[in-house]
């Protein structure tokens, strides 16, 4: 079965609804963080692991 591009395109947006409503909590915290958030995300998503570095209290 053979898919093309817009129907998996559609796929991903349907599957993926919840992840606006978690970066924008994760936000509230994270602040002036994006790509971290956006690295714990994709972490989060994969089942991998992160390594968290930066200054304390960031």
């Amino acid at each position: 079965m053979t898919r093309n591009i817009e129907e998996i395109t559609q796929t991903v947006k349907e599957a993926s609804w919840f992840i606006p409503n978690i970066i924008r909590e994760m936000e509230r915290v994270l602040v002036g963080q994006s790509y971290l958030i956006d690295r714990l995300i994709l972490g989060l998503l994969t089942g991998e692991h992160i390594l968290l570095e930066g200054v304390p209290g960031l």
